[in-house]
């Protein structure tokens, strides 16, 4: 049923191009404002249709989240910790397939946080806390996003640590090191291997198993972040889409091809002069407002290209915490697009998440905003990428 709809929704984006060029060769022809009415009573007839199967997909969170009592209560006694779980939020709907692949990402986080996260009893009175820990498990709506979070009231995430685990294991120079951001530090935790842990036990320690929790985040169109504080607690707040069988996109245009990102990581449009742009670190940047923003440019002769011109469009995406501006050469519109999935043997490589098809039968690649922004953008990522 969903792909069927997701058909119809293609068939829509026909016969609105297909009116619009009536108006632009008929423009006093009386058939218009007929047309333009079905057109419209069309569009809400399906938008109220795609409304009603959405909602046969989505199921309670709370499907996920009845199976980690057990895992807090198997945890905290193999720990010998006193470890009490707080679920909020239960009713909020996501879909299924989407559900499905949280299971185990949400596990790993759960028993990480009792395991690393919560002190032992005796820890936690000597500093001034009840001797029970609490992980707290949340579920809302964001726009047309979800938003889980994964709290606990333990010991914190001490950034200094894994900045000096990562200069240890090569990742980062310790120039480098000097000048990462707490923020950037915490986003080392997702490199492969990064663990912070003093002892090893059979529970995999905080940081060990993030890479393929963000890995897992990423091919659902998601984001992971972290809020810290030593000696008070972790959240990780997981943002995962609503659905991933149709979205609002941005689309514009790169060259002679035309790309989509979802419309939700979009945070504004400017226009920037090149004698705004400023080098720091081999990086460009500008300064939008009171920020200044890091520019990804989506090919390889971009310098080149636009050398001479005056002004440039910048979409600005936003990515966990941080800010991004895609440099590209025209805006096309917003669009509802029906994602299709790509053979991996079709398309070699991490950057397009998806394509879909437009009513003109052009088809538009969906961008993998996190893997085009640490490949092309060359600064360092929560995955760690360095400059």
């Amino acid at each position: 049923m969903l792909n069927l709809v997701g058909e119809l929704i293609i068939a829509k984006s026909m016969m609105h191009q297909t009116i619009n060029e009536f108006d632009r060769r008929f423009p006093k022809d009386p058939l218009r404002g007929r047309f333009s009415d079905a057109m419209a009573f069309q569009a809400r007839i399906m938008n109220d249709l795609q409304k009603s199967v959405m909602k046969i997909r989505m199921v309670p969170v709370e499907h996920l989240f009845r199976r980690f009592p057990r895992v807090v209560r198997d945890v905290a006694k193999s720990c010998n910790k006193d470890v009490a779980l707080v679920i909020s939020g239960q009713d909020t709907d996501l879909d299924k397939s989407i559900l499905d692949t949280l299971a185990e990402p949400l596990a790993h986080l759960v028993r990480n946080a009792v395991d690393h996260g919560i002190e032992s009893p005796a820890d936690r009175i000597n500093a001034g806390k009840p001797a029970q820990g609490t992980v707290r498990l949340d579920a809302y709506h964001q726009g047309n996003q979800i938003v889980i979070e994964v709290t606990d009231d333990g010991r914190g995430i001490e950034h200094g640590k894994i900045v000096e685990q990562a200069v240890k294991n090569g990742w980062v120079s310790q120039a480098d090191a000097a000048s990462l951001s707490e923020q950037d530090a915490l986003n080392l935790i997702f490199r492969p291997g990064l663990s912070t842990a003093e002892e090893v036990t059979a529970i995999s320690g905080r940081g060990v198993g993030m890479d393929v929790v963000r890995t897992v985040l990423d091919r659902l169109k998601g984001s992971i972040s972290i809020r810290t504080a030593p000696g008070k607690g972790t959240t990780f707040y997981l943002k995962v889409p609503l659905t991933l069988a149709i979205i609002k996109a941005l689309l514009f245009r790169v060259g002679e091809r035309m790309y989509a990102v979802p419309l939700a990581s979009v945070v504004e449009i400017t226009r920037a002069a090149r004698n705004e742009i400023h080098t720091v670190d081999s990086q460009q940047v500008i300064q939008l407002r009171n920020e200044v923003l890091t520019l990804v440019h989506l090919r390889r002769d971009e310098h080149d290209k636009n050398g001479d011109a005056q002004k440039m469009f910048i979409v600005v995406i936003s990515q966990g915490d941080r800010k991004f501006g895609f440099v590209v050469d025209g805006l096309v519109g917003e669009e509802e697009l029906v994602i299709k999935a790509l053979d991996d043997h079709l398309v070699a490589t991490d950057m397009v998440s998806g394509a879909s098809i437009l009513g003109d039968g052009t088809v538009v690649l969906i961008l993998n905003i996190t893997s085009v922004i640490s490949k092309l953008g060359r600064v360092q990522m929560m995955m760690g990428a360095t400059a």
